[in-house]
């Protein structure tokens, strides 16, 4: 009588002379022989820290300069922070299957093609390039949209800019590659994750220590009264309209943004006197009211900048541009700053400094005519 041996006996016996790891070893070799996905996710999560510290960073920053783009409450906060976040994973992940992979790849290559083990080296040579192939792509279709292409030194900057933020990346991406390649325990990504961590940490306390010992100050418009508002205030381009005490406003060449049809706000010059009157807010004024009947002008403005140097403004084009008409108030000693952000003038301070001088001359006009009749 023949005896059969069990189905689950004949695999122990065919495996006995293996060691005990190989079967594990090969099955996850075979699954990942170039460590291309533990690479994939160590590079996303580099750029993920890399992006939350910036981001952390620049939050930071902001809080002690004029700033109207910070969200207000907890509740906002917390959602606009959670939708970053995702945005920020998702877009770690288009950088790193657009760049970071690519770069890797030729690494390896170049690599192989001189007969050597790749490394970090190959690595460092490699991410430049490849910033270099996209600055040129993205740079070619901004450029074609525009029909202008940008300046040499923007294009350099941008480079620059791209490399140091791919280069951590794919440091990181090869070293995590080579781990698996070389059958070595551990994750790269979960360290990159961990110690992301611990430096987001470790920018959060220090942010919380400045502000809370005072060294650094969070930003807040300046408290000002009805009364201080009084004055001349200008765009620095010409454009100006006082203020008076009485509530009666005279403005000259003053901007006056209107819709024209085709989705653009376009300038009008605006000459006329009308009326204002202090936007108030909980103790401070939070802006002013300006009506000019005669070019139909009917605006809120912001009030913005230092008490040494105030400034209102109003947004101009779609909500959530960007862009603003800035004017800064005219005080004795100085001149007006910057205004039009986002504007197409580039000669606004020079412009500024003559609307001052302009207005000095004219009063040093008027006292000498003034001395001339007095003599005669």
């Amino acid at each position: 009588m023949t005896q059969q041996a069990e189905p689950h006996a004949i695999p122990d016996e065919a495996t006995e002379d293996v060691a005990p790891g190989t079967a594990r070893t090969t099955a996850r070799q075979v699954a990942h022989p170039d460590g291309f996905g533990a690479a994939f996710c160590a590079s996303m999560a580099a750029l993920c820290a890399e992006s939350v510290v910036a981001a952390t960073v620049g939050v930071l920053i902001l809080l002690s300069r004029e700033h109207d783009v910070l969200p207000s409450g907890v509740l906002l906060a917390v959602a606009v922070s959670l939708g970053a976040l995702l945005l920020v994973v998702l877009l770690s992940g288009f950088v790193t299957a657009a760049a970071v992979m690519p770069a890797l790849t030729l690494a390896r290559r170049a690599a192989e093609r001189r007969g050597r083990p790749g490394g970090w080296k190959w690595t460092l040579g490699a991410v430049p390039v490849v910033a270099a192939g996209a600055v040129a792509v993205f740079g070619g279709i901004a450029a074609l949209g525009s029909l202008s292409p940008a300046h040499p030194l923007a294009y350099l900057l941008w480079w620059s800019s791209l490399t140091a933020v791919l280069l951590p990346a794919a440091l990181v991406a090869g070293a995590a590659a080579r781990r698996i390649r070389e059958n070595r325990p551990g994750s790269v990504a979960r360290k990159v994750t961990r110690n992301g961590a611990i430096a987001w940490l470790a920018v959060g306390a220090v942010g919380a220590t400045v502000y809370g010992t005072g060294l650094v100050n969070v930003y807040e418009p300046p408290r000002l009264s009805g009364s201080d508002l009084a004055g001349t205030w200008t765009d620095g381009r010409g454009g100006t309209v006082r203020l008076e005490t009485h509530g009666a406003l005279v403005a000259k060449g003053l901007d006056n943004y209107v819709w024209d049809g085709t989705g653009k706000d376009k300038p009008k010059d605006c000459d006329g006197s009308g009326t204002w009157s202090p936007l108030p807010g909980k103790g401070p004024v939070q802006g002013v009211s300006m009506r000019i009947g005669s070019c139909e002008l009917a605006r809120d403005w912001s009030l913005t900048g230092t008490e040494k140097k105030p400034r209102i403004f109003h947004e101009i084009g779609k909500p959530g541009s960007g862009k603003k008409y800035v004017l800064t108030k005219v005080v004795k000693g100085g001149h007006g700053g910057k205004h039009r952000h986002g504007g197409k003038h580039g000669d606004e301070g020079k412009q500024s400094v003559g609307t001052v001088h302009r207005e000095e001359n004219e009063h040093r006009g008027e006292s000498e005519h003034h001395g001339a009749d007095d003599q005669k």
